[in-house]
């Protein structure tokens, strides 16, 4: 049986705007439109930082539902069988700990320790998905998502950018035993 380890995480992306430093000439202000409204989308990361690979769903919420649905749409991508299981790597929100959680077989929920999100490879995720939006202002939630879309797209084609951001040290490497 192969067992592999990922990492999962939800960051929260809205209409109101991410600001970014950004080089100017010297006397020039740099101007970037804003238009603060309070509207959110969630990327739900998933990462698997020995490869890089990532699977980064975009849903309305966050919440059990939303959650259970992610997980199922997870365990189709990743393969899931009696002879693959995977754990999950993800800190103790509600919604994770609930008991109307609905796991796929083959799919292990692992928290680590409370309180120590420095621990978790899929928060180095958020930088880089914020990328696609920084500085930008959106019409509504549809182009928000569309523009997050296209940079989560763009992630999952740069492995080993997320490996290099995510491996750490001392994170469990995969020993193939023949």
């Amino acid at each position: 049986m192969t067992v592999e380890l990922w990492a999962e995480d939800e960051h929260r992306v809205g209409l109101k705007p991410i600001l970014r430093r950004v080089w100017a000439k010297r006397g020039q202000r740099p101007i970037v439109p804003v238009h603060h409204r309070f509207q959110w989308l969630y990327v739900y990361g998933f990462v698997h930082p020995e490869t890089g690979r990532t699977f980064l769903p975009i849903r309305p919420k966050v919440n059990v539902d939303q959650f259970n649905q992610t997980l199922a749409d997870f365990a189709h991508l990743a393969d899931i069988s009696p002879a693959k299981h995977c754990l999950v790597v993800l800190d103790q929100a509600g919604w994770h700990r609930s008991k109307k959680v609905s796991l796929p077989a083959g799919l292990h929920l692992v928290p680590p320790p409370a309180y120590s999100p420095e621990l978790q490879p899929a928060e180095r995720l958020w930088p880089l998905t914020n990328e696609g939006v920084a500085n930008q202002c959106f019409t509504g939630p549809d182009a928000l998502t569309l523009a997050q879309r296209q940079r989560c797209d763009t992630l999952q084609l740069s492995s080993q950018v997320i490996r290099d951001l995510t491996l750490f040290h001392w994170w469990p490497r995969q020993h193939n035993d023949h």
